[in-house]
């Protein structure tokens, strides 16, 4: 089933840009709806990557001989040939030709010593499937067992999926790319992770249960940044009267992914494992809203130091947002919002995102949003704008 993607992507004639995102976010088959006319270059295909890391050169080569017939170029996997960027470079300054630049992690880019253009191409990230995507298809059960990715979210060998690209591509693949050398330690961290998925990160406490050093745990982090496959997202301390929490939370990018590493069975609602899936989705579609619509809004959490904590702090204090996944909302959970303007008077709108059959609007003008409301009300921007 082909999802028509949210993000708002330049056409063949209006600028070259980079596509990141993590594996099976749907990249590549979005550029070829897109470009379908464009000369397309896949370095996945050994033949290719060996042709252009031999001599990058013969990009500029190609292109003067067929200049004419495109005028727009797809480079998939850009990471596998970074020194291709500086002919990239050379021919957006002194051609008519556009690049579609995709690729799944830019830290060997980096580590290669070349520039991601200096600014001539727009930067874009593709997250996996939301729920203005999905559409009538969303089954939101489905949805955080399966996760995020296209082909997993539609396949009935979703386990087997979730299986493979958790194991081969985030263990065997990142050693490949030479982003750590060691392995075991790597694939031990994930699960230790994963089990951390919604939660406060204490490095230190993180390095006990893997058995390394802190700094060790901090690099295979930035190694789930840079590929994409995790967000963080810091506490909010600005102005704040009461003492409140410093450390950052770390979300995964695909709750599908977790819920492999974990060796989550089935999960249903009313259970602890639903409900840190269900914050994971919240996060995940607010983060869809914020880059595919280019607010450009950060996204943090407030917790004060006695455990009372707000999940989601979009912008300045503008919204606040909680995931609750229950049926009912008592004034018990309606705590931590009521706690927040103490201290964030100037808070626009609190929402709670919730499993009730209704929402409706407490005295003290708490929005209590059904999941399909919070999807209307969100992507038609009358929560967050």
């Amino acid at each position: 089933m082909y999802f028509k993607r949210t993000i708002n992507l330049p056409g063949p004639t209006e600028a070259s840009f980079f596509l990141w995102g993590a594996r099976q976010t749907g990249k590549s088959s979005l550029l070829k709806d897109m470009f379908e006319d464009s000369l397309w270059i896949d370095l996945l295909h050994a033949d290719q990557h060996q042709r252009y890391l031999t001599r990058p050169e013969i990009l500029r080569e190609e292109l003067a001989q067929s200049e004419a017939k495109y005028d727009h170029v797809v480079i998939d996997e850009i990471q596998k040939v970074p020194a291709l960027l500086d002919e990239v470079h050379w021919l957006i300054e002194n051609s008519s030709t556009n690049f579609a630049l995709c690729g799944s992690n830019a830290v060997k880019v980096r580590r290669a010593g070349v520039n991601l253009l200096g600014g001539r191409a727009l930067r874009y990230r593709l997250r996996g499937l939301n729920a203005r995507e999905l559409g009538s298809e969303l089954n939101l059960v489905r949805l955080l067992n399966r996760g995020f990715l296209p082909r997993v979210y539609q396949s009935e060998r979703w386990r087997s999926l979730l299986r493979s690209y958790s194991y081969d591509y985030l263990t065997t693949e990142i050693a490949a790319e030479g982003l750590t050398r060691n392995l075991p330690g790597f694939s031990n961290f994930l699960r230790i992770a994963a089990h951390s998925d919604t939660e406060i990160i204490n490095y230190t406490n993180i390095a006990g249960e893997c058995g390394t050093s802190v700094p060790t745990v901090k690099s295979y982090y930035r190694i789930l940044e840079d590929s994409m496959l995790g967000d963080w997202v810091p506490a909010f301390r600005r102005k704040q009267k009461r003492r409140v929490s410093k450390l950052p939370k770390f979300y995964f990018s695909d709750v599908g992914i977790v819920n492999e590493l974990t060796r989550r069975h089935i999960i249903e609602p009313r259970t602890e494992p639903f409900g840190k899936a269900f914050e994971n989705w919240v996060h995940h579609e607010l983060c869809c809203y914020l880059e595919y619509t280019e607010l450009f809004k950060d996204v943090a959490y407030w917790r004060l130091s006695g455990g009372t904590e707000v999940d989601f702090i979009v912008g300045d204090m503008e919204f606040a947002v909680e995931a609750k996944a229950s049926a009912n909302i008592t004034n018990q959970r309606l705590k931590a919002l009521r706690s927040l303007v103490v201290d964030n008077p100037s808070v626009k709108k609190r929402v709670v995102v919730s499993l009730e059959s209704r929402s409706r609007l407490t005295e003290d003008g708490i929005d209590i949003l059904t999941v399909s409301d919070f999807i209307q009300q969100l992507w038609d921007g009358q929560i967050i704008s």
